[in-house]
Parts: C-alpha cells; sequence; structure tokens
C-alpha cells in the first residue's frame, strides 16, 4: 500500500511550483488528486492531523480544513476514535467506510466451528497493562534481533509454568518459543524428515490441517485408529512408523484421553523402536469433571517432543507457542527456525512472559474454564431436551463436544442441511483419513457461543431434523 504522506506531498510540491494560491487550497488540492488517482486506495487509514501537517509543513488547521471538505465531498470519512479513512468511492457521492478484511470463514447465524475460544473475552485490559509493564522494563538491547529460541524471560517462565500445570520435564534453554503450534509441528516435521523419515502415524480421525502440514513438510502421514481408550498402539506398531502425532490428553476430535495402560505401550514402542512421539496438549488447559492428565513427555522427555499454544485459551491471533523437542533435535529445529523467521516478536514474548509471571494467564484460564463449563453445561442440557436421541461424548473436556448419531445417518448430509439453515457444525466423517467410521457424528463447539444462543441453535437443529436424513 503506498505511503499518503510521500504520495500527497509529491502532489503538494508539484502543484505549489504551478500555482502561488492559498496554501490550504493546494492542500486540499493535493490530497483530492491523490486520493482520485489511486495513489492513496480507498480503505486507507489516513495520517491525523498533526502528523500530516507535519509532514507538509503547513499548519495544522490547513489539514483539519482540508479533511472537513473532503468529507462534505464524500472523498474521505472520519470514524470517532478510528481516525480518517479514504472512502470506497472516488469522487464526490455518498460516503462508504472502508472495506472489511475479507473474513476466511462464511457467514452463518450459528457458527459452532471448532478452533476457536471466546474471543471477546480475551484479557484486553490485562494484556494490555502486561504489554506496557514488560515495555517499560525492556532493556534496549533486547529490541535488536531476537534470540531464535525466543525471549529468554519468556522461555523461563514458561519453563515453570508447563513443569507446575502439565508436569513438562525441560529447562529454559530446552524450549522454542515457535509462531504457533503450527510452526512447532513443521519445524519437527522437517527435521524427521532431515532424518530419514518418510513417514508419519497420525490419529484417525484427525485434524485435515495437521495431514496437509505433515505432508507440505515432506512426510506420509499414515493413519491409526482412535477408539474409546484412545490411540491404538497395536496398531501403531504394525505400520512401521518411527514417529506419531498423538493429543493424548484430549483427542482430537473424539474427546477421548489416552488411558494409562495404552500409555505405557506407547512409551515402550517409543523405546523399542528408537521411535519419536509428538505431543501435541492443544488444549488441555480446559477439564470439568476430570482431574488433569499429566502430559506424556514428563515421563520420556528423550522421547516425547511436546508442543503447546495459546490459540485455545487466549486468542489464535497471537501467534504464540511453544516446543520442547527432546536434546538430538533440537539443534535442528532450532536452526530451522533461524533459517525460517530469525525468531519472533520480542516485544509479544515479553508481554507473554509479564503476563505469566504476575498470574495474570491463570486468572484467565480460571474465569473462562467456568465460563466455558457454563456454556457445556447450555449445550449438553438442550441437545438432551431438544434431541435426546443424539448422544454427547467427549464433554469432559475441551471445547467441543462430539454427537453420535442415530445408525445409518449421514453425518455429511445432515451437516450440509444445517449449514443450509444456518448451523455451521462439522460432520466426523471430515475428519477421517479411513473409510472406518466409528459411528456418524457431529462436531459442535461450545466455546464462542453464549447458553442463549447454544440453546437457540439446538432449537434450530431440532427443527432441521424432524425430518428424515438420509
Amino acid at each position: 500500500m503506498p505511503d499518503p504522506w510521500y504520495a500527497i506531498r509529491e502532489l503538494l510540491l508539484a502543484d505549489d511550483a504551478v500555482d502561488h494560491g492559498k496554501r490550504g487550497r493546494r492542500t486540499e488540492r493535493a490530497l483530492r488528486e491523490a486520493i482520485r488517482s489511486g495513489r492513496v486506495p480507498p480503505g486507507t487509514r489516513l495520517p491525523s492531523s498533526r502528523d500530516l501537517a507535519r509532514q507538509l509543513d503547513v499548519a495544522r488547521g490547513t489539514v483539519t480544513a482540508a479533511y472537513r471538505q473532503l468529507t462534505a465531498e464524500g472523498y474521505v470519512s472520519t470514524r470517532p476514535g478510528s481516525g480518517t479513512y479514504v472512502a470506497a468511492s472516488s469522487g464526490p457521492g455518498p460516503v462508504a467506510e472502508p472495506a472489511a478484511a475479507p473474513t476466511r470463514y462464511p457467514a452463518f447465524e450459528f457458527d459452532l466451528r471448532t478452533g476457536i475460544p471466546a474471543l471477546s473475552d480475551f484479557p484486553r485490559t490485562a494484556w494490555l497493562a502486561a504489554t506496557k509493564r514488560a515495555l517499560a522494563e525492556l532493556p534496549d538491547a533486547a529490541l535488536a534481533y531476537p534470540d531464535t529460541a525466543g525471549l529468554p524471560s519468556l522461555r523461563q517462565e514458561l519453563t515453570a509454568y508447563l513443569g507446575r500445570v502439565r508436569a513438562v520435564t525441560t529447562t529454559a534453554d530446552g524450549v522454542l518459543v515457535t509462531h504457533g503450534a503450527a510452526e512447532a509441528l513443521a519445524l519437527l516435521a522437517r527435521a524427521l524428515r532431515d532424518a530419514g523419515h518418510r513417514r508419519i502415524a497420525v490419529e484417525d480421525p484427525c485434524y485435515p490441517g495437521q495431514v496437509e502440514l505433515l505432508s507440505g513438510n515432506g512426510l506420509e502421514p499414515v493413519p491409526v485408529p482412535v477408539d474409546d481408550a484412545g490411540l491404538d498402539v497395536e496398531a501403531l506398531r504394525r505400520t512401521g512408523c518411527r514417529a506419531v502425532v498423538i493429543t493424548a490428553a484430549h483427542q482430537y476430535p473424539l474427546g477421548v484421553v489416552l488411558q494409562p495402560r495404552r500409555r505405557l505401550a506407547l512409551l515402550e514402542w517409543a523405546a523399542d523402536n528408537d521411535a519419536l512421539i509428538v505431543e501435541d496438549d492443544y488444549d488441555a488447559e480446559h477439564r470439568y469433571d476430570r482431574p488433569a492428565v499429566a502430559a506424556l513427555q514428563g515421563l520420556a522427555p528423550t522421547r516425547v517432543a511436546y508442543i503447546g499454544t495459546t490459540s485455545k485459551t487466549l486468542a489464535p491471533g497471537l501467534r504464540l507457542g511453544w516446543l520442547v523437542a527432546p536434546a538430538r533435535f533440537h539443534r535442528d529445529v532450532l536452526r530451522g527456525k533461524d533459517v525460517l523467521n530469525r525468531g519472533g516478536s520480542v516485544i509479544e514474548h515479553a508481554a507473554f512472559a509479564t503476563f505469566l509471571r504476575h498470574g495474570g494467564y491463570d486468572r484467565h484460564l480460571g474465569r473462562t474454564r467456568r465460563m466455558y463449563r457454563q456454556r457445556r453445561d447450555a449445550l449438553v442440557e438442550a441437545l438432551a431436551t431438544r434431541l435426546p436421541h443424539w448422544r454427547p461424548t467427549g464433554v469432559a473436556a475441551g471445547l467441543h463436544v462430539v454427537v453420535r448419531l442415530p445408525p445409518n445417518t449421514s453425518d455429511s448430509t445432515l451437516a450440509a442441511r444445517l449449514a443450509d439453515a444456518g448451523v455451521n457444525v462439522i460432520a466426523l466423517s471430515r475428519y477421517m483419513r479411513t473409510d472406518t467410521l466409528p459411528f456418524p457424528g457431529l462436531v459442535i463447539a461450545y466455546a464462542a457461543t453464549t447458553p442463549d444462543r447454544l440453546r437457540a441453535a439446538v432449537d434450530r437443529m431440532a427443527q432441521v431434523t424432524t425430518t428424515s436424513v438420509p
């Protein structure tokens, strides 16, 4: 996008060479021409009157008057508390607001897709306070090119937090702060590929994006079935793979916990085959009706690579994650991170470190855990009342439930009908890598939706299912 200061100043200087009239009129004309010519495109936020006056070496009142005139003509619009924007049209006429950024997902009246926490409950005030405090304490030298592994103070705080909450065994030197969990998995996939791995086992069902990421980084995903006790370790042995990605604390999407006997069998498989277990601990903090299940990594730090993220606890937009890899892989993933982007945002790292250190993260999790439990209860109670033949499972933890539909129901057909009715849920079959669907089901998230809206969504689902589904 062009720099509006440069484009406007360039036109102002050219105009000044041929017109020795009033400076204010020349400023107004230069602004208008910059907009009409497209040098400053629709949706651009213009500089404040004070900043533009300083850049153009004119009085602030001159710029204010020019903005006022162009607003009247429909070239710009002023939004209180936000600034002045170039309108969508390039000439006089009704003022249009700047075009909104395109959304990644289609709009639904009831959007119950997974993967999104309650974004409206992001702790803005506490995060802002942590950012201010972190900036005040951050030395100037820290603003240079960052440590590839992440800000040391954040790695220290994560070490303490993960040890206290998830029983992860590591030191600050063993933690790599990443651009979300996706980057952590991509770095591991490349390290495995470089070490000679060509295949990697994945849970079936699993998150489709995980499969795409692994394939895009040179590994062939091999599906392994999941049942009520978690990953089938005997089936894993038969694949011949020497690496596996697993969501042990709360399997995605089924919501089951890897049972103790399976946990021990998985660790034995890793020892027998000199294999790597990649533990994606994506939403282990969200639990309601059972105690926390410790991370696998604490039982076998040399065999397990641990991945965590703030995407399900704070917001995906933060792009903050972490990776604790066994020593034999740590150097390779660190080198890969350095080649990829030379580290992360020091300021965000410092803010999160402060947020952790002073208890902001714990307080936020305590509050949202209570809120999510209320939302889960509202959804489960509404299903029991309006759709008693649907059986919710995986309700003890996480941010979604899986609903078992009556036998012989086509979950994909039902999901499509619900979408037509404005309800966005995902068919369980979409998560399968094979044709062995354990049961027809729907994956329904509740974290980002209020109890009243969840009840209304279930009412809509019940209306749709009053007719038979193929």
